[in-house]
């Protein structure tokens, strides 16, 4: 059997495949044009094709009129080749046939003068099973731009007059994004996915009290008839007017509750610091850790990207293998990190190679997933895989947020940071950003409070929760949101 008809066996086995996971709009079109691709190469190459298809909406309001309407639709290929060890990558920013050949072309020749690295590598197909998750909702595919119009529109106008102590309203926002996927190698890989998404966002600036205070509102869902413009409403108005007054508190030791959207924040750096390859390379603060304890008893943190719920759940990962279910951090205990395939093969290797554990590194490797594939990430064709999360969370406790307050009694509940991503360092863990929020004094929240910074490393902020919250939240990006409480950290302030 050629190459050709090999590829296009795999994608009749795909297609033949019961109903779930697949993504049909996608499959005749992307999936062939990879194949395509893929069938043009010499039998001694490894070569991978991933094409990206997106299209978009982008629409302001301001002051009753539309300020901005835009529509864009980007499609192209990235083109990884593995020639004896030597990987190389291009891409094209087109389907067009020419630049699609030329990028198979300029890939092939920057694996002919790429470093050999023996990690190097695609996946084959290792047999995981595929979970049924097809993230696409049909409702916003065919949502009408009067509609989406018309929703900017709405919350700008109820923001604006929702109360007097409003005085500006920024922007109000609808977004959508429509995303196609498909992924075909020469090792027998071939996959699609598809998933979309919608938003209304929505700033307000509030006014008094010799102060002003801005914050935002927003909701996501797949489906805009599931859009909660009431909540969206009601956050930018509440999470404004109640900052209004705030000052700065006196410096101490403060425990904290952090809100859902910090939440996810913090997780989101935790999960760089969980890739497999940043442990590895000791580019993570979790380096060397695997089996200690890392957190407190009530800490387990999951990778699931096969849940729907998560807005960046799909059943394939960015190389075409199935995407799983992984605990990272089990009872406070950490239990490993994702993978993709070269950091997967990076850490076996490692894993083999140490000699304190050679007695059971080969029981480990052959008969344990520990090390399993299947998280690759990619910003887009224009990027090779890495591994990294899609859906990662805090696992829920039972308390409600009210009840997260309770429980603390006196703290400081932050609303927002500022600098988690220049203030926070994956690599040694520690921590240090701008807040603002409100005094929690007998289990309520009590005054404002604004310009502060509080500082810890995220080794002992792990170690030190008190509380994590049951309403967990799918926010946008890779992490989960819900209330999370930690003891005694460092707020300086007056």
């Amino acid at each position: 059997m050629g190459r050709g008809e090999g590829a296009l066996a795999a994608r009749k086995q795909l297609v033949d495949m019961p109903a779930g996971g697949r993504s049909e709009a996608v499959r005749p079109e992307l999936l062939g044009i990879a194949e395509q691709l893929v069938a043009a190469s010499p039998s001694e190459e490894e070569v991978e094709v991933f094409i990206s298809r997106s299209r978009g909406t982008s629409i302001r309001a301001y002051r009753g009129e539309v300020e901005s309407l835009e529509s864009s639709e980007i499609s192209g290929a990235g083109v990884r080749v593995v020639i004896d060890g030597r990987q190389g990558f291009s891409y094209a920013a087109s389907l067009d046939e020419a630049l699609l050949l030329a990028a198979l072309e300029d890939a092939r020749d920057n694996a002919r003068f790429a470093t050999p690295d023996e990690h190097a590598g695609l996946p084959a197909p290792d047999g995981a099973s595929v979970a049924p998750v097809d993230g696409w909702s049909n409702e916003l595919a065919t949502f009408s731009i009067e509609d989406k119009v018309a929703m900017a529109l709405q919350v700008e106008s109820r923001v604006r007059g929702g109360d007097p102590r409003i005085t500006e309203v920024p922007f109000a926002d609808y977004e959508d994004a429509m995303i196609e996927e498909a992924v075909v190698s020469t090792l027998g890989i071939c996959a699609s996915a598809r998933r979309n998404w919608c938003s209304v966002s929505v700033q307000a600036i509030a006014s008094g009290m010799d102060s002003s205070a801005t914050s935002t509102g927003f909701s996501v869902s797949r489906d805009p008839a599931l859009l909660n413009i009431d909540r969206a409403v009601r956050d930018a108005l509440e999470r404004s007017v109640r900052l209004l007054g705030a000052r700065p508190v006196r410096s101490g030791q403060f425990s904290i509750v952090m809100d859902a959207r910090v939440t996810a924040a913090l997780l989101a750096v935790i999960a760089g610091a969980l890739s497999g390859e940043r442990a590895h390379r000791g580019q993570s603060f979790l380096e060397g850790r695997s089996g200690e304890r890392i957190a407190g008893d009530l800490v387990s943190i999951v990778e699931d990207p096969t849940n729907p719920a998560a807005l960046g759940a799909s059943s394939y990962d960015a190389e075409g293998l199935a995407c799983r279910r992984h605990v990272l951090v089990a009872d406070g205990v950490l239990e490993g990190f994702v993978y993709d395939t070269y950091a997967s093969r990076l850490a076996r290797g490692q894993a083999a190679g140490n000699d304190s554990q050679a007695a059971g590194s080969d029981r480990l490797v052959a008969g344990s997933d520990r090390f399993a594939a299947g998280s690759a990430v990619r910003s887009g064709f224009s990027t090779a895989p890495v591994a990294g999360c899609r859906a990662i969370s805090f696992q829920p406790g039972d308390m409600t947020f009210d009840q997260v307050l309770e429980r603390v009694h006196t703290g400081l509940f932050v609303q927002s940071v500022t600098g988690i991503h220049s203030g926070v360092n994956p690599v040694s863990g520690d921590f240090s950003v701008g807040a603002e929020g409100l005094m929690i004094r007998g289990g309520s929240l009590a005054e404002p409070v604004r310009k502060v910074t509080i500082a810890s490393t995220l080794q002992r902020m792990l170690q030190s929760v008190l509380v994590v919250g049951g309403e967990l939240e799918w926010l946008p990006g890779p992490a989960a949101g819900q209330p999370l409480a930690i003891a005694d950290l460092s707020v300086s302030g007056s």
